[in-house]
C-alpha cells in the first residue's frame, strides 16, 4: 500500500535544527533586552556666570597707616656740684692691714679651757651611795631599804588589767628605768607578753616618788634600775 503523503512534504523531517535555530534567535533577543540602556535628556548648555573681565580697571590698594609712638620724655639734667678750690675735700684713707718687719708680733698664750666631767650612768649595784628612797634616809643598809620600798610601792599601787583577766593574759613585764641626777624617774622601759600588761607596768614605775639621787665620788649620777612586775591569775 503506497503511503498518501508526500516525503517532501514532510515536516518533522527538520524540526530539530528549526528549534535550535529558534532558541538561538530567542536568547539573542533577552541578551539584547538586558543590554539595552535608556538615558535622560540633558540639555548641554554652559551654566557658569557670564562675568565681565575689568582687566582695564586699578584695584585700588588700602595701606594701614600706622602711628609712630610719642617719643620718650628727655632725661633729667644732672645735677652737678662744682666745688672751690679753696673748700678742702676730706679723704678716706685706707690703712694697710699688713704687718711690716719692725713691727712686734705679741704671742697669745695658751687658753686654758676646762674640762666638762660627762654624767655617766652608774649600776644600781655598784654605785657607791644608793639612790635614797624616802623614808629610807635613817636606814643602815639603804640598798636594802631601797629594794623593799619599791617592792612595797608595786604591791601598793598594783591592779590587774580587766580585759587581760577576761582575756586569761598572764606574764611577766621586765621594767627598766634609771633615778636622774635631780631624783626624778625618766628613760622608763619596759617589755612584756601583753601590752595591756605592760601599760599597767609604765602606771606603776610612774607614781614612783623623787628620791634622793645616787652619788659616785662625791658627785651625783644617773643610776639606771630595773625590776620585774609579774602578773599572775589566780
Amino acid at each position: 500500500m503506497e503511503p498518501k503523503k508526500n516525503p517532501k512534504a514532510d515536516l518533522r523531517k527538520n524540526s530539530g535544527l528549526y528549534f535550535v535555530v529558534g532558541l538561538a534567535i530567542v536568547m539573542l533577543l533577552v541578551y539584547a533586552a538586558f543590554e539595552w540602556k535608556t538615558y535622560d535628556e540633558v540639555n548641554e548648555y554652559d551654566i557658569s556666570l557670564n562675568v565681565e573681565d575689568q582687566l582695564d580697571e586699578e584695584v585700588p590698594m588700602t595701606e594701614q597707616i600706622k602711628t609712630p609712638p610719642p617719643p620718650p620724655p628727655p632725661a633729667a639734667p644732672e645735677v652737678i656740684e662744682v666745688v672751690e678750690d679753696e673748700e678742702e675735700v676730706e679723704e678716706t684713707v685706707i690703712e694697710s692691714t699688713e704687718t711690716s718687719q719692725e713691727e712686734e708680733v705679741i704671742e697669745i698664750e695658751d687658753i686654758e679651757v676646762e674640762e666638762v666631767e660627762e654624767i655617766e650612768d652608774v649600776p644600781f649595784a655598784v654605785i657607791e651611795d644608793v639612790p635614797v628612797y624616802p623614808g629610807c634616809e635613817g636606814a643602815k643598809d639603804k640598798r636594802a631599804c631601797f629594794n623593799e620600798m619599791i617592792q612595797k610601792h608595786i604591791r601598793k599601787n598594783f591592779r590587774y588589767p580587766e580585759i587581760a583577766q577576761e582575756m586569761g593574759i598572764q606574764g611577766r613585764v621586765n621594767v627598766m628605768f634609771t633615778i636622774m641626777t635631780d631624783g626624778s624617774i625618766g628613760n622608763i622601759r619596759y617589755r612584756g607578753p601583753d601590752k595591756n600588761l605592760e601599760a599597767e607596768a609604765l602606771r606603776i614605775i610612774e607614781k614612783l616618788p623623787k628620791m634622793t639621787p645616787g652619788r659616785q665620788r662625791g658627785r651625783a649620777v644617773r643610776v639606771p634600775f630595773s625590776i620585774p612586775i609579774t602578773f599572775r591569775l589566780q
